[in-house]
């Protein structure tokens, strides 16, 4: 008979937004007439970009005709992105990319879930507290992560609390970790390292020989100039860290699909006979096996980003998601509560008032302002007592959504 992974049993019933969005239809239903605004999962409200629209409609016309059909493409990406990918977003930087450490693919989530599959399943793992689960969660389901105790912690995953207490700065761990993860600017905090902090972890783990996974779907929304917009940018991070970028929020990808993966040439790992392995080479043949690419199409999309048309309107759709998140900031201070992020990135990390738990007051906010948040328990321990809004609503729904929060609360 076929057995099933027995890791994946070990996973809590449901994925967290899928246990939102059951109780927000629950509230519906039985409150059919309520306005609910939802600002608790990241997607985006924004349509696709003016270029994006218009190459993919090119793509398409092209795909009509035999002599310009494309069938399977290479798995890696089509060399026509991943060169406006180096020009644009690594060049100006001072960071010299080869084309074939690029890899396309059909956005973040998978990749840095898919990572694993190039990794011992007994490597020891580190990771930020609050995360997003998928990094838990992919880890878990290939046994990496342990078992589950009772304080709601992985047995062989070290957590490393970013809690108003450390500013949301991490400590460096005081013993050697296998793989690390790290996501700045942060889910679900908002938060960010500044280059100096973000050299610390680069020298642990150059000196650890450690792997960073550092995702960096975010980088777009950072507006302060001492915050690095890719680990690339520390001097030896090509030797110790694999980079996630995305299209999904900077540009409205969530339903096109599409990102990109960095894995440096120089980036070893060991086997256990000592011998070291480019992951490069690795995760090439793994996204050869199973990995068919991201369509032609959607990668012209995401060509025409980098177009001097592409870059306006990305500006204009990240500006716009920032102003949601200053007026949300404003208005929950004004409130009376304690709030962090929202000024590097589009989320907003909320102190709920008076010790009530995130769940509580998740339901609490449901109920009685009709506004829907992340309870932050479900990003991990630290997160108890916190809930993450985001600002990818349209202005009017922030805006609003702030007005009911202030009469609610005060």
């Amino acid at each position: 008979m076929a057995l099933v992974n027995e890791h994946f049993l070990k996973l809590p019933g449901s994925y967290l937004f899928s246990d939102i969005a059951k109780k927000v239809n629950t509230f519906r239903i039985t409150h059919p007439k309520q306005d609910v605004i939802r600002l608790g999962i990241g997607d985006v409200t924004r349509p696709l970009p003016p270029a994006c629209i218009e190459a993919m409609h090119k793509a398409v016309d092209e795909m009509t005709n035999a002599n310009t059909f494309r069938g399977y493409g290479p798995e890696q990406g089509y060399d026509f992105l991943i060169e406006a990918i180096i020009k644009h977003d690594y060049t100006p930087r001072g960071i010299h990319l080869s084309p074939t450490e690029v890899f396309v693919n059909d956005g973040a989530k998978s990749d840095t879930g898919n990572i694993g599959d190039i990794l011992r399943h007994d490597n020891s793992v580190g990771v930020t507290d609050p995360i997003y689960p998928v990094y838990i969660d992919s880890n878990v389901m290939c046994g990496r992560a342990g078992v589950l105790e009772e304080d709601g912690k992985w047995s062989n995953v070290t957590y490393m609390p970013c809690t108003a207490e450390n500013n949301f700065v991490p400590e460096i761990p005081d013993k050697r970790i296998d793989i690390v993860y790290l996501c700045y600017p942060n889910n679900p905090t908002g938060t960010t390292l500044t280059k100096a902090q973000l050299k610390k972890w680069v020298d642990y783990a150059l000196a650890n020989d450690t792997l960073i996974l550092f995702d960096a779907a975010y980088e777009a929304f950072i507006q302060e100039e001492d915050v690095p917009h890719s680990i690339y940018e520390i001097k030896g991070a090509k030797k110790c860290a694999i980079e996630f970028r995305s299209f999904s929020k900077t540009a409205g990808f969530t339903g096109v699909r599409c990102g990109y993966t960095v894995v440096p040439k120089e980036l070893t790992a060991a086997t256990l006979t000592g011998e070291r392995i480019a992951l490069n080479r690795l995760w090439n043949r793994r996204q050869c096996t199973k990995f068919n690419g991201t369509s032609y199409i959607t990668q012209r999309a995401a060509e025409a980003i980098y177009t001097p048309e592409g870059k306006r309107q990305i500006k204009e759709n990240i500006d716009y998601y920032m102003n949601n998140a200053r007026t949300m900031k404003d208005g929950l201070e004004a409130a009376g509560l304690k709030v962090y992020g929202g000024v590097n990135a589009p989320y907003i990390w909320l102190k709920t008032p008076n010790g009530v738990g995130s769940w509580r007051f998740f339901e609490q906010m449901l109920y009685e302002a009709n506004v829907v948040g992340t309870p932050g328990v479900g990003f991990g321990p630290s997160g108890e007592g916190y809930i993450r809004l985001t600002a990818f609503g349209n202005h009017e729904d922030c805006t609003e959504a702030m007005k009911r929060i202030r009469k609610w609360l005060m």
